[in-house]
């Protein structure tokens, strides 16, 4: 399309004689307004929380500020990581039954998403401050500078944002239908010129006067508002609970893989402890020497993800909220003790969670997430780090938006029923309480303490096999990071594992069922962004299946092989 020919084109000039620094995004535009931070001077931090606010405008089907983040940090010289959650959470008038009808039936995920009653607060600008106050180095309104650019000067209607409209028509308000459909009532097609300007002068706000202008006062009353005057579902949100809000430095989740430190977040995301627990359950098997090839490999796999999941959907929630049995899920004991359920000749017969150390008696409840979010990477010429996953949840979030800004459904994340079996489930609403995720940003040291990789997802709960897959395939198969993310996937949370269709794993659906897979193939939305160190220089990868790339500092773009839409899902 000539504008993002052109939105790349700007960044083809000559750049200091440097280290270069490297931004991988879903859309290219977004990738360049990174870009155009880092050359201004910026760090990673500033470069990341540019290209956030830019994929709001270009992809608002994904994330923005409507929603909520994960950032994982690497700091180049004191050599730390650290993790932001900036996860939303529930208003304190919600109660366990918040999803249930005027007849005390639990309502359907699909009838709990649209409305204000699925909007949690929003914590996406929460965690930019407090990432930027940690390790920002320009001012905080230069960074919303390329947004404004884009919301206020227009930008062009790509093939998965006329998708989703296509698909989500129906689902969204009339504030965002006035944006991004006809006066006919059709959405806007490939190419058509969008401008949002109410999206504009919210982030001209927001840089002038600071994040806390979005969380009391004029916006904040619009946004209570809109969520409880909305026509279907509305909420009982109030301006304490924005004003309360605030995003929080957790510890980072940290477990080693081989001869590598494997960093993520932990909870209340799920996504990296799930996928430390899938690489330590398949360390005892030779995976580098079976390789991507070998469906022997990819039956590992499974297991272990069916293993990992279970243990997942039982025990992972808030950590303010719920006993998580971390230090259980992760002793190695316990990890050897599930490792020993794997059988490289044969699929195991059933799974269930395990019984780790310190875990209360509960039951599983399996994930009900949608394809959605989006994913960056930056790095900078100093070697700081910046993995972020960001989110509004499912498509369009809650359908609902304000100011142009789409609002997240992100407390249909919490399993609707608070009990079962007599059990209170660890990932049941509560009032404050932060919904469990699949999120999971993580960042890979080598064995010399330096970043080897980062890389994270989107896709729901298959983020986090997205992101154990990729990572088997830079660490175990030498793939680089850009063949590692554009290789098929197996998604195994229970006992039928998924092939992705129109991939190489197709052709070994028979080879699987011979080891005892229950199979199907299907498309997925999947959709992963990763930066490498190799050889001392950093190396973007984008997923084949987004519209994303991965640009230097320079301006230069990494090749990307584009691979064929994939009809029937959800677009991210």
């Amino acid at each position: 399309m000539k504008q993002l020919v052109a939105a790349l084109a700007l960044f083809l000039l000559p750049a200091p004689a440097l280290a270069q620094g490297m931004v991988s995004a879903a859309d290219p535009r977004a990738a360049a307004a990174g870009v155009e931070i880092l050359r201004a001077g910026g760090s990673a931090t500033d470069a990341a929380i540019a290209t956030m606010l830019a994929l709001n405008v270009v992809e608002p089907q994904s994330s923005g500020i409507g929603g909520g983040s994960f950032v994982v940090q690497y700091d180049a010289k004191s050599k730390r990581t650290t993790t932001i959650d900036g996860r939303e959470t529930a208003p304190m008038a919600a109660d366990p039954r918040w999803f249930y009808d005027a007849e005390g039936k639990p309502l359907s995920r699909r009838d709990a998403v649209p409305g204000g009653r699925s909007v949690g607060v929003p914590g996406t600008l929460r965690a930019m401050a407090l990432a930027h106050r940690k390790s920002g180095k320009l001012p905080w309104a230069r960074l919303f500078d390329p947004a404004i650019r884009l919301a206020r000067g227009g930008f062009e209607v790509t093939p998965r944002l006329n998708n989703s409209l296509t698909q989500f028509a129906g689902h969204v308000d009339a504030g965002l239908r006035a944006i991004f459909f006809t006066a006919g009532g059709a959405p806007l097609a490939v190419g058509s010129t969008v401008r949002n300007p109410e999206q504009a002068a919210l982030f001209e706000r927001v840089a002038r006067l600071g994040p806390d202008s979005f969380y009391v006062g004029a916006q904040a009353q619009k946004l209570v508002a809109t969520v409880n005057g909305a026509a279907r579902n509305p909420s009982k949100m109030t301006l304490g609970d924005l004003a309360a809000y605030d995003a929080k430095e957790r510890p980072p989740l940290c477990g080693k893989y081989r001869v590598y430190t494997v960093c993520s977040m932990g909870p209340p995301s799920s996504g990296g402890v799930t996928v430390l627990m899938i690489l330590q359950q398949l360390e005892r098997f030779d995976m580098g020497k079976l390789g991507k090839n070998s469906p022997t490999a990819w039956h590992l796999f499974a297991e272990s993800s069916r293993l990992a999941y279970a243990d997942r959907d039982q025990y992972l929630g808030d950590p303010d909220y719920v006993q998580v049995p971390l230090k259980g899920l992760l002793d190695r004991r316990y990890i050897a003790g599930r490792s020993a359920l794997i059988d490289a000749t044969k699929t195991m017969a059933s799974v269930e969670a395990g019984q780790p150390a310190g875990a209360p008696p509960r039951v599983r409840v399996a994930p009900s997430e949608v394809p959605g979010t989006t994913d960056l990477a930056v790095a900078d010429a100093a070697g700081n780090v910046v993995q972020v996953t960001t989110t509004v949840e499912g498509p369009f979030g809650s359908g609902l938006s304000m100011d142009g800004v789409v609002l997240n459904n992100e407390l249909t994340d919490f399993d609707i029923v608070p009990e079962k079996q007599g059990y209170l489930v660890a990932n049941r609403l509560e009032p404050g309480k932060r919904p469990r995720s699949s999120m999971a940003p993580t960042i890979v040291y080598g064995p010399d303490g330096k970043v080897r990789v980062a890389v994270g997802a989107a896709g729901g709960s298959t983020i986090i096999a997205q992101v154990a897959k990729a990572l088997i395939g830079v660490l175990d198969w030498k793939l680089s990071a850009q063949d590692a993310i554009g290789l098929g996937l197996v998604y195994a949370p229970g006992m039928t594992a998924t092939v992705e269709k129109g991939t190489e794993l197709e052709a070994m659906v028979p080879a699987l069922q011979a080891l005892g897979e229950r199979v199907q193939v299907a498309p997925m939305g999947l959709k992963a962004n990763a930066i490498e160190r190799v050889r001392g220089r950093w190396v973007g990868a984008a997923d084949p299946r987004s519209e994303g790339v991965a640009m230097d500092q320079r301006g230069a773009v990494t090749v990307i092989r584009r691979v064929g839409a994939q009809p029937n899902r959800p677009s991210e």
